[in-house]
């Protein structure tokens, strides 16, 4: 079996040490924020970014270019490595799109090796689990091919389960309607979201109050969880990490989840359309 690697991108939000650990090469999406220069995702302080959300100052994301994905595929592929691209869902971005694009150019430009781009329809650390899932069958003796089908096949049971403290993000990019955000922050009504199978944000209901949102993110894992004692769960935050712990135990008695919960931020490239006060929970599920 020729040597592979699992490529994925910033909006993964994966941190350094997962990163490390399982060999991971990251295609970073930029940031800019009022004023400044675009900067990579990951040379970005997440508290910092946060802060300036909440001083009112407006972000802007940019997707990976062409150059960018064919510069990172190639020097794999000329050293002799194969390539499985693990991609932003198309859905949110034209990320993926640009990174198929690349995978064809390259395969023909390297025809002796492989280069394959699978659609994740995954985001944050959705896409993350997802990634981190793929790396494990890959430690275990994984073919390039037999990886990226269990991508393929587990995808749409990546449960992705969010909510926000701040409706006018979710209005600046047009998940609500500036009546909502208005009337919503007004009453204190917190959306329940998530990601459906065709890798689009979708309001899924409403919570009036924070910790009822919270704790509806836990009762719905309870219903769509698969075997959720033995599942490796993430949780993503929008700089609020105590309430981040604060369902994490929640789901550990609840659920008796056995392996340490995953608690890290909400990347900027994510948390400039979620907004401070964004809280997330990630884990495989009967349906999405």
């Amino acid at each position: 079996m020729n040597p592979y690697i699992i490529i994925t991108d910033s909006s993964s939000d994966l941190p350094r040490e997962l990163v490390e650990k399982y060999g991971l090469d990251v295609i970073q999406l930029t940031v800019t924020v009022e004023g400044e220069e675009p900067a990579p995702n990951d040379q970005i302080d997440p508290e910092e970014f946060y802060g300036k959300l909440r001083a009112k100052k407006s972000a802007k994301t940019s997707a990976v270019n062409l150059d960018t994905f064919e510069a990172c595929f190639e020097k794999h592929l000329a050293a002799g490595t194969d390539v499985l691209y693990l991609g932003f869902s198309s859905g949110l971005s034209s990320t993926f799109n640009t990174g198929f694009v690349a995978a064809r150019e390259m395969s023909e430009k390297y025809p002796e090796r492989k280069c394959v781009a699978v659609d994740t329809l995954c985001a944050s650390l959705g896409e993350g689990l997802l990634v981190v899932l793929a790396a494990k069958k890959k430690e275990e003796g994984a073919t390039l091919e037999e990886v990226r089908d269990y991508v393929e096949q587990n995808k749409l049971n990546l449960v992705h389960l969010f909510t926000v403290d701040d409706l006018f993000f979710l209005k600046r990019g047009g998940r609500v309607s500036a009546i909502t955000a208005v009337a919503g922050s007004a009453l204190g009504i917190k959306p329940m979201m998530h990601v459906d199978n065709d890798g689009h944000l979708v309001k899924i209901g409403i919570k009036r109050g924070r910790t009822n949102s919270i704790d509806d993110l836990c009762a719905r894992m309870q219903e769509l969880a698969i075997d959720p004692a033995e599942q490796l769960v993430f949780i993503s935050h929008g700089d609020c990490e105590d309430e981040a712990k604060y369902l994490a135990e929640k789901i550990k008695t609840t659920m008796g989840v056995k392996q340490p919960i995953l608690i890290s931020h909400v990347g900027p490239v994510i948390g400039a359309h979620s907004g401070p006060g964004t809280m997330a929970l990630f884990f495989l599920g009967k349906e999405r």
